[in-house]
């Protein structure tokens, strides 16, 4: 006996795929909106960690910026405790400088120059004096620029013809007047060490000079 299927089976199959796709369809929308929410939380996560690493940095910089300030505090407290010693030091020094200035210019001053005034100002000692000519003056100057560890920078300001009377003899002399610096002991000890450290280097440069 032959059975014929009289109901809509085409249209139950179409109903049954329809279902199914929907339900494709809502499992994707599920699925995606997991994954959406899932690597949501995962950068939120990863941007709240970062945002406290940088808080973190932030705070480390700012307490190295106030130890970098209270170390540039400290470098210039102690560069003026510095100065005032170096102050302290020339004033105490300084109450020594007419005695090497008196004694360095009977060292330096050549025979046939007689000295009038001597006029200290700070650094700056003015000279007043007559002298048998101008080689006189300018061996004078050589000895102050030259030779002398407490005397430097000497500059002739004045040079004339004068006329000195002694014994009712008229005699012709050259008065000049010139100034020069004066070195405190701290300035003319650095000097004598330069001296004394490029001396072995011009003795060796000599010594190396005579090889043949």
């Amino acid at each position: 006996m032959i059975r014929i299927n009289l109901l809509p089976h085409r249209e139950a199959k179409r109903k049954q795929k329809q279902k199914a796709f929907v339900a494709m369809l809502v499992l994707g929308g599920l699925l995606g909106a997991a994954v959406v929410l899932l690597v949501g939380g995962w950068n939120a996560s990863r941007i709240a960690i970062q945002e406290q690493r940088n808080l973190a940095l932030k705070n480390e910089n700012q307490k190295l910026d106030k130890k970098i300030k209270d170390i540039a505090t400290l470098k210039e407290e102690i560069e003026a405790l510095k100065s005032r010693q170096q102050a302290v030091e020339d004033l105490q020094g300084d109450r020594n400088q007419p005695v090497y200035l008196l004694d360095e210019l009977v060292r330096q001053t050549p025979d046939g120059v007689y000295l009038k005034s001597v006029k200290q100002d700070g650094q700056r000692v003015t000279l007043n004096g007559f002298a048998q000519s101008q080689e006189r003056v300018a061996e004078m100057l050589r000895n102050l620029s030259g030779q002398s560890p407490w005397l430097e920078l000497p500059d002739l300001t004045e040079v004339k013809a004068a006329t000195l009377t002694q014994n009712k003899l008229a005699r012709k002399a050259v008065e000049f007047t010139l100034a020069v610096n004066i070195k405190r002991p701290r300035e003319a000890e650095e000097a004598e060490d330069d001296a004394k450290g490029k001396k072995p280097a011009a003795g060796l440069a000599a010594k190396d000079g005579n090889k043949p």
